[in-house]
């Protein structure tokens, strides 16, 4: 049996069951809420939402049959592609990206594996040199990577890599069938041993069950450790995909999966990820009161809508948030003075 006070705690654990994670997710909505926040709080301030900006550097084309992903070579779209970006470009747009407000700046590059030959590659890891230069969290998801990759972009200055294992195991071959979920786990573990910290969530809204939601969430709980940052995708329905018609989720099912994802990984960064332009400000609000610290800015994310950095400003201003100013990659998962533990326990 959970206990409220226990889940308060914010003590990292790597065991919870899927009936344990459950038992977190149908709680009723105002204490599963407040839960999210009182951990929240153990380890990031109440006020701040860290700034990252996501660039595609290399659009369209993929190989990947993912049935959400209009870059899918699989698929037609309205995509338009487009080959690696030069060094100078990627710069240009990390600069912007920082004057705006981000501290964290992701490259994305649509292919399955990067290029082992070539200098593609090369290009990628100078860029990496370049933006870290500026000051920036570097932030890199190009496919898939073995050991030596993945040593290449940690010793470029990488801080963390993107790999998301998208769904539940049981759900995943319903949206993919050209990569296997223990490819995901392979990269990942490449990515731990290399030294980079782990970006690793999922996409919800793809038409699984509550119980695919909860089979992804205990997937990630059971790394170890936890991924540092945990990206919460709502789908964004494409024309052209073969989720284009997707039926739209409940946005309540969006933050029962925020708000455990805080719970149970309480030292991981959660981010409201794609989707927002789907959703009400009063959504979004209620994503960071359960627990979102970061959002991706900008007019787009990779290739799909983003609500920009005008827009967000004045929803920053109306909620009385603010950016994260950029703390050493280290220092992010420090904890806060730990917030007092709910007053009346409950056991679930």
């Amino acid at each position: 049996m959970l206990h409220i006070e226990e889940l308060a705690s914010g003590k990292p654990r790597y065991d919870y069951s899927r009936a344990d994670i459950q038992a977190i997710y149908d709680l009723p909505m105002t204490t599963l809420v407040y839960l999210a926040q009182s951990v929240h709080r153990r380890y990031y301030a109440q006020d701040e939402i860290q700034l990252s900006t996501l660039l595609s550097i290399k659009t369209g084309g993929c190989k990947e049959n993912c049935g959400y992903c209009p870059q899918s070579a699989h698929y037609e779209t309205n995509v338009q592609s487009h080959g690696l970006l030069s060094v100078d470009d990627i710069i240009a747009q990390a600069r912007e990206a920082k004057a705006n407000g981000s501290s964290r700046f992701c490259m994305g590059a649509a292919w399955r594996s990067p290029p082992r030959r070539g200098p593609q590659f090369q290009q990628v890891l100078d860029a990496v040199r370049a933006v870290r230069g500026l000051g920036l969290e570097v932030c890199t998801t190009l496919g898939m990577l073995d050991t030596e990759q993945a040593q290449a972009l940690a010793e470029a200055g990488v801080h963390a890599y993107n790999h998301n294992l998208d769904t539940s195991p049981e759900y995943y071959s319903e949206i993919i069938t050209t990569r296997s979920y223990q490819d995901r786990l392979d990269t990942l573990q490449n990515v731990r041993d290399a030294g980079m910290t782990v970006c690793c969530g999922g996409i919800v809204g793809m038409g699984e069950s509550k119980e695919d939601r909860i089979g992804l969430l205990q997937q990630l709980q059971s790394l170890k450790p936890h991924p540092e940052s945990v990206p919460i995708n709502l789908l964004v329905r494409v024309e052209g995909t073969p989720l284009e018609a997707e039926q739209e989720l409940d946005i309540f099912e969006l933050v029962r999966t925020i708000a455990t994802a805080c719970i149970i990984m309480p030292q991981s960064r959660v981010r409201l990820s794609a989707g927002r332009t789907q959703m009400s400000d009063e959504a979004q609000a209620l994503c960071f009161m359960a627990g979102a610290s970061s959002i991706f800015t900008g007019e787009k994310l990779l290739t799909t809508p983003n609500p920009g950095d005008s827009r967000d400003r004045e929803l920053f201003r109306r909620l009385g948030l603010k950016p994260v100013a950029g703390p050493p990659p280290e220092a992010e998962n420090q904890p806060l003075a730990a917030s007092s533990a709910m007053e009346q326990s409950h056991s679930l």
